[in-house]
């Protein structure tokens, strides 16, 4: 089962990442990990706003969507890590956290893709 999971994330990155390559982003680093968690994608938008991104995914919706999986505890890690990383590179600028939401059939083949930025609003 954490195989599948593992295979199901990695798969999950993978589409994000075309995904957020169509609309124009940069990619500057994945899987970018502090002591307090790990940062799937963190890229650039056409406006030139640092962007750190959640991605989840799933293999179908039966127990849950992706979106539900994105809580309280999950949201202060990723905030706590997007500032790890702006203090440690300096960074003043702008900078916001999105999630990249992902749904795959049984066949692996993408149901449905949904970005969702800003989400510590």
């Amino acid at each position: 089962m954490k195989t599948k999971n593992l295979e199901i994330g990695y798969l999950g990155e993978v589409f994000a990442k075309k995904y957020l390559q169509g609309k124009k982003y940069r990619i500057i680093k994945e899987n970018y990990r502090t002591k307090y968690a790990e940062i799937d994608l963190i890229a650039r938008d056409r406006k030139d706003i640092l962007v750190f991104v959640e991605v989840k995914a799933r293999l179908s919706e039966r127990f849950g969507g992706p979106e539900e999986s994105i809580n309280r505890d999950k949201l202060k890690r990723l905030i706590r890590n997007a500032e790890a990383y702006v203090a440690n590179k300096r960074y003043l600028k702008e900078y916001r956290i999105d999630a990249i939401c992902i749904v795959f059939d049984e066949n692996r083949r993408l149901d449905r893709i949904d970005h969702y930025e800003n989400i510590t609003l």
